[in-house]
């Protein structure tokens, strides 16, 4: 739900009793798809605000957090990730992260709205400044059902930046769709998705675990960071491998990566993997 009144958007969380509120300048676009609301606000201090049907997508200040945590851990994660699916991720910022891997040869993104990638064309060029890269590739399609056609094997990483687990969105987090994406993956295959807050949504933190494990995935973590824009400011994404411990992943390439990040580091990935007692205590 959301309000805005004199010069202020403000996201409820209902069943929180809680909310976030940013000072508007003004409202920059508005149209309707054919899914959803897309909406685009000038903020006093957080930039360019993107909200789908009213909720919180984007914000200038504080995306690259969640991009480059979404997907630096699960590609150096696998031990040579060439071939990446996305499942989601309208806003580019994800695939823009992905291609900084140079071993990457092929990236399909699966987004079920292309409204939501051309609005992001028009309003935030830093994010969508790959999309001519040549191994890129836009499917503008339901992902759920991208995945449940794709060829076994076919990927070594998926990503799932996908919305809120409400509506259609919550097959993303189905045991169906979880294990068409075991399936589709090669044998060192990676998958990881956004998974919400953990003092908000730790129900569903403990649903995405055990739905990765009884599906085949040897070993599930979440990586824990600060998203303020998020519900309570702390958010989550779940690494699920195939065949090695979510800890393995390749630190000294991390270190010597080729490209520049703002908040990635190999001491961010392994710290983001310590659990607070009471997460810890939950995924028993």
């Amino acid at each position: 739900m959301t309000i805005q009144v004199d010069g202020w958007f403000t996201e409820e969380w209902p069943g929180e009793k809680s909310a976030i509120s940013l000072k508007l300048v003004r409202k920059l676009h508005e149209e309707k798809s054919r899914f959803q609301r897309i909406e685009v606000f000038e903020t006093e201090t957080f930039g360019k605000l993107l909200t789908l049907d009213g909720l919180v997508m984007v914000t200038d200040r504080d995306n690259f957090i969640y991009h480059e945590m979404i997907s630096h851990p699960a590609l150096f994660t696998h031990k040579n990730p060439e071939r990446v699916l996305i499942v989601g991720g309208g806003d580019c910022g994800t695939l823009r992260e992905v291609l900084k891997h140079p071993g990457v040869k092929e990236v399909h993104m699966v987004e079920i709205d292309e409204r939501v990638t051309r609005v992001a064309e028009m309003f935030y060029p830093d994010l969508t400044e790959s999309n001519g890269d040549p191994r890129a590739q836009f499917f503008f399609e339901d992902g759920i059902r991208w995945v449940e056609s794709a060829a076994t094997g076919s990927y070594d990483v998926i990503i799932v930046d996908g919305s809120d687990p409400e509506g259609p969105a919550a097959v993303l987090f189905s045991e169906d769709f979880f294990r068409h994406c075991h399936r589709v993956l090669s044998p060192s295959g990676v998958m990881v998705g956004q998974s919400e807050s953990p003092l908000f949504h730790l129900e569903l933190i403990k649903h995405y675990h055990a739905t990765a494990r009884a599906v085949g995935f040897q070993d599930v973590a979440s990586l824990h960071f600060q998203q303020c824009t998020y519900p309570s400011g702390w958010w989550t994404v779940t690494v699920a491998t195939k065949d090695k411990a979510v800890s393995d992943f390749r630190e000294q390439d991390a270190a010597n990566r080729p490209f520049k990040t703002r908040y990635y580091t190999p001491a961010i990935h392994r710290a983001a993997m310590a659990q607070p007692a009471f997460v810890k205590e939950a995924l028993k």
